[in-house]
């Protein structure tokens, strides 16, 4: 999710965007569609912004811990936020971001034989790509956060864990106990 203000309104603003982590780990290069207003403030200068990456998250019920009866409900997560300066980038660029975020995608569905842009015709591409605009944030600062029951006894962490596999709900409920039965230690 990506989120700046929206200059005089005092609101912020967000989009849900795809993007890509720059090789060097400095800059994501997305895109938006061109009715977006984020793109309206971008084209006065560059902002400040932030981007919520949002990792594996489940709920939690206070009968998984099963040694402690005065728990209540929670919701385990893990997320990064990526704050930094977030500008327009140049036209030109737009189909290399494609073919990247798309092959980026793709190759998760391997067997399956990849989409390439060459699939769609140059005049239905062009038509396509008129309605986006590219754009990247310059990261500044790495925000990183997670609640994995890291503490609570090993005993009940773990017992929290085995249920959410068994029959939890939420995002990537498998990573989300792998993390859980070793969660990252905090610096």
């Amino acid at each position: 999710m990506l989120a700046l203000n929206a200059g005089d309104t005092g609101s912020p603003l967000l989009s849900h965007v795809p993007f890509l982590l720059a090789e060097d780990g400095e800059l994501v290069h997305a895109h938006l569609s061109r009715a977006n207003p984020i793109l309206d403030i971008l084209a006065e200068c560059e902002q400040r912004a932030v981007l919520a990456v949002s990792g594996p998250d489940g709920y939690i019920s206070p009968d998984w811990y099963e040694t402690d009866p005065g728990q209540v409900p929670t919701w385990n997560y893990v997320a990064v936020h990526l704050r930094g300066r977030l500008r327009l980038r140049p036209e030109e660029t737009l189909r290399g971001h494609l073919e990247a975020l798309s092959a980026k995608f793709e190759q998760r569905l391997l067997p399956k034989p990849p989409w390439r842009i060459e699939k769609v015709s140059e005049r239905q591409l062009q038509a396509l790509m008129r309605a986006i605009r590219p754009i990247e944030l310059e990261i500044e600062a790495v925000d990183g956060t997670w609640k994995l029951n890291q503490n609570k006894p090993d005993a009940v962490r773990l017992a929290a864990a085995g249920h959410v596999e068994a029959g939890g709900f939420g995002s990537e409920i498998l990573l989300l106990t792998e993390l859980m039965r070793s969660p990252p230690k905090a610096d």
